[in-house]
């Protein structure tokens, strides 16, 4: 049996994680103003930030619709494979939703709703390839990723509060009374949700470095295999300070990799925001 790993653009997967690991992206699309681009294929981060520097406004995110899908998976099917897709957290978009119904038309599609965003769904798509490479039919890959979504700890440190007040998630009280206290808050993905949980205090890099050593310190039930860094636009001296100090914190992971969150996660927390995001026990 062929497999073929395919997920929409929100697992925010480098280049070169997809080439390795033979997956495809089905984008989603962001509507700047009149535009309606391609998510990492005709509009980028930089494209977002300028967007809303011109307009105070936010771009809008949305997902292929079902007859694109249904496409997208013929292609495959009609080249011999099986397809696993992987979705956005059914809680954030109509992409599992959509992608659902084409699977329904195309036989020989399995759908996985990640319960995540960014590398937190692109964590079980890697798992996934792993499985791949165990030869793992369809079934079992697709059962085996169910089960691990909830294992998925993703979480982000937002610097300003200025794109979650503009996307309608904090109300202008609060964006104000944050932006006077310095505040930066931390977002978790909490069953399929995004839910606001410690605020720090101070300048951005000394608030990531604390939120590190307060999601890895003193644990023991976290799996060794691989940790991701994702940003948004953080100087590489902060990144590379974040990856000393998970070295210090957690030594012996196999893999500490980097990416630059895509054009969603851009959308809602803006610039230097920085998550870890691994696989708990």
């Amino acid at each position: 049996m062929k497999i073929k790993l395919t997920s929409d653009s929100t697992c925010d997967l480098s280049p070169e994680l997809l080439k390795k690991y033979d997956i495809d992206i089905l984008p989603l699309y962001v509507s700047l103003g009149e535009e309606t681009k391609k998510d990492g294929v005709e509009a980028t981060p930089d494209d977002i930030y300028k967007y809303v520097d011109k307009t105070g406004k936010l771009p809008k995110t949305s997902t292929a619709n079902i007859s694109d899908i249904i496409e997208f998976f013929e292609n495959y099917r009609n080249e011999g494979y099986t397809v696993i897709h992987f979705s956005i957290s059914s809680d954030f978009s109509s992409s599992y939703h959509n992608a659902c119904i084409a699977a329904e038309e195309v036989d020989g599609v399995f759908v996985v709703d990640s319960r995540n965003l960014s590398t937190g769904q692109g964590l079980v798509v890697l798992h996934a390839a792993d499985l791949v490479l165990e030869g793992k039919t369809a079934e079992e890959i697709k059962a085996e990723c169910d089960a691990l979504t909830p294992k998925v700890e993703a979480s982000f440190v937002v610097d300003s509060i200025d794109y979650l007040h503009k996307g309608g998630r904090c109300s202008a009280v609060a964006a104000l009374g944050a932006n006077l206290l310095k505040l930066k808050p931390c977002i978790e993905v909490i069953d399929g949700k995004m839910t606001p949980s410690k605020k720090y205090r101070g300048k951005i890099d000394k608030v990531i470095i604390d939120y590190v050593c307060d999601r890895l310190r003193g644990r023991d039930d976290i799996v060794k295999n691989r940790i991701f860094i994702t940003h948004t636009k953080c100087n590489q001296e902060t990144v590379d300070a974040v990856r000393n100090k998970i070295n210090e914190l957690y030594p012996g992971f196999n893999e500490i990799l980097e990416t630059t969150a895509g054009c969603t996660i851009t959308s809602h927390c803006g610039p230097n925001t920085l998550g870890i995001l691994f696989i708990r026990k």
